[in-house]
């Protein structure tokens, strides 16, 4: 599969969410979306990354924009990270790995030396129509939720 551009249209998907609800890619629309893909609830790296995307969600409501974290981890371990660190935005469980696949973050890393599938941390900018705006693949987490922020805000003036 073809990995997703600028300007594709994003898969759409329903997903369990914490707090255990659901969420519709498709009923977002009308809003930009802030898709981000991370490893591992409360690991050092996905932590720093989540509190970023907390602190700067004022500025990504400013825009009508929503942020949606997603993983392979439980519901349950999804609640406690959100509690744990007062994460004010959506997280998503995709056990199963289908999300991560319709997106292609599902992919072979390496760590001392030894190979493992993992998710390739990455962010998907979703304008209100539904299409990728920006994408964002093996992410650094220092700067980047500023970085998606001030993005998504050029993006809007230039609209």
């Amino acid at each position: 599969m073809a990995e997703l551009q600028t300007g594709d249209q994003a898969p759409d998907f329903t997903a369990p969410v914490d707090g255990g609800g659901t969420i519709a890619l498709s009923a977002l629309k009308g809003q930009k979306i802030i898709l981000y893909f991370y490893p591992k609830d409360d690991t050092p790296g996905c932590t720093t990354q989540a509190c970023a995307f907390r602190d700067n969600l004022p500025q990504f409501e400013d825009m009508n924009a929503v942020v949606i974290g997603v993983s392979k981890d439980t519901v349950a371990k999804h609640d406690k990270f959100k509690d744990k660190h007062g994460l004010n935005f959506p997280l998503i469980s995709d056990e199963d790995g289908k999300i991560c696949d319709l997106y292609g973050v599902w992919k072979e890393k390496s760590m001392y030396g030894k190979s493992f599938m993992g998710i390739e941390r990455s962010t998907f900018l979703i304008d209100e129509n539904g299409k990728i705006a920006h994408v964002w693949r093996k992410v650094k987490v220092k700067d980047h939720a500023e970085e998606v922020r001030d993005t998504a805000q050029s993006l809007a003036k230039a609209a």
